[in-house]
């Protein structure tokens, strides 16, 4: 089989223009310089549509919300949906719609930031809008990402997605129940995250029924 593969420059991509990345890069610091003034930690939380970040999210608020005051930023392209889900959960959310772009950006985070009261805030849950290429080239400023991956995305999807895991601090792979139903072994998906990122923790769960939350929870450094 021939493979055609793209060489730089060769790309026409306006979005990932290196301007456009350069000065994403430089409000994703000032917006790390609020959060950090004001003793916020702040987790992205990046992974493609239907694994499960939504439900992660709501049951990590249910379970820190009496030690933290939480908020959530809810990135989708049109809805509220997710962000009501959060809402529900106990946290105070701002929705962030992107219209056609399909991930959130530093700037419209530094847009949310000025909406949340910020000194009555330990902890900000960044969902950004459900993709798996465009959100790893756009830092936020938060001190941590994560990446959720689903077993229902079959056995491929770390090989074919390979970069937004460099700078993850966290992996999860969610819906463990459907592991032998889709044929994809927990074990090869982690040995494939582990090539591209050494000693980065993985972990299985079940969100929708809260299994594995607690060891989310303390891979993030939080405590109950």
């Amino acid at each position: 089989m021939k493979i055609i593969r793209s060489k730089e420059g060769e790309v026409f991509d306006i979005e990932l223009e290196e301007g456009l990345l350069r000065e994403n890069r430089k409000i994703a610091e000032e917006n790390r310089k609020v959060l950090d003034e004001h003793n916020i930690l702040a987790i992205d939380v990046m992974g493609s549509v239907g694994s499960g970040k939504t439900t992660l999210i709501a049951q990590m608020v249910k379970r820190l919300r009496k030690k933290y005051r939480i908020a959530a930023i809810a990135g989708d392209l049109t809805t509220t949906i997710d962000a009501d889900s959060l809402s529900k959960a106990g946290a105070k959310v701002i929705q962030v719609n992107t219209g056609k772009e399909c991930h959130l950006d530093a700037n419209l985070i530094k847009k949310a930031l000025k909406e949340l009261p910020l000194k009555s805030l330990d902890l900000i849950f960044i969902e950004n809008v459900g993709n798996l290429i465009c959100p790893a080239e756009f830092p936020l400023g938060s001190q941590k990402r994560i990446v959720v991956v689903s077993f229902s995305e079959g056995p491929y999807i770390i090989l074919k997605h390979p970069y937004i895991f460099l700078d993850a601090d966290l992996v999860v792979v969610n819906k463990k129940d459907l592991a032998k139903k889709m044929g994809v072994s927990f074990s090869k998906l982690k040995k494939e995250i582990l090539t591209l990122k050494p000693k980065i923790e993985v972990i299985p769960t079940m969100a929708k029924k809260g299994e594995g939350i607690s060891e989310v929870i303390a891979g993030l450094g939080l405590k109950r």
